[in-house]
């Protein structure tokens, strides 16, 4: 299989997955439901839908949105190009399949901004339908991202003695994300981790004389002076 075709791959699987869940939870779920996974309480699915960047900030309207959808569209126009110049250039598996893991969310987002206001209703008092007959509940790249992955582990106080947030709450881990942002800090992190191994260069073999290898047969080779 050819690093090209595994990447493709890593790429399909991911948006599969990330797609199939966002298009259950929008069509099961009303916003801000959320159900516990497994019976656990620190691992939940709640719907929330992210109009913006990261960390909920926004662009500033009329255009702050179209212009976040474009920027990520041009984003993954040069990553792609990127990958096709490390394939070219022979890379590492494990470096190409990090890109492709990056390049994977970063799609999987895109096509909620872009095509989600278009198919489905709004979410802000009952549960989406998709395709409705009054169409959509925004206009092409004005799409909300679909969250859904909530994993609230720990809670608690932080003691007096504590610089800045002494005596405050706190919620660990408090963002709600999805597969694909999943998919770019996991591409992300790996190539942190392994960056030497990914960009090391690949010692070649060294010839191996056959004087040191087996001197026997040289010596098997020698012509006999004394016949």
């Amino acid at each position: 299989m050819s690093k090209s075709t595994k990447v493709i791959l890593v790429v399909l699987f991911v948006l599969i997955i990330d797609q199939v869940l966002k298009i259950w939870v929008k069509t099961t779920f009303p916003l801000n439901h959320e159900e516990t996974l497994f019976g656990l309480e620190w691992a939940r699915l709640r719907f929330a839908e992210n109009p913006g960047m990261a960390f909920g900030w926004e662009l500033p309207e009329p255009y702050g949105k179209l212009i976040l959808s474009l920027f990520r569209i041009l984003a993954v126009s040069m990553l792609i190009y990127f990958i096709r110049q490390l394939i070219k250039a022979k890379a590492k598996t494990g470096l190409l399949i990090s890109f492709g893991l990056i390049l994977a969310g970063a799609i999987g987002n895109i096509i909620d901004s872009a095509f989600y206001g278009l198919i489905f209703s709004g979410s802000y008092h009952d549960v989406a339908t998709i395709f409705p007959e009054g169409g959509g509940y925004a206009g092409f790249l004005h799409g909300k991202v679909v969250d859904m992955l909530y994993f609230p582990m720990f809670r608690g106080e932080f003691p007096d003695w504590f610089p800045f947030w002494a005596g405050e709450r706190y919620l660990f881990f408090r963002p709600v994300f999805n597969i694909a942002d999943a998919s770019i800090t996991a591409g992300v992190l790996s190539i942190i981790l392994f960056h030497r191994r990914f960009f090391s260069a690949e010692e070649e073999p060294k010839p191996v004389e056959a004087t040191e290898s087996n001197p026997s047969e040289n010596l098997a080779e020698e012509p006999d002076d004394e016949k």
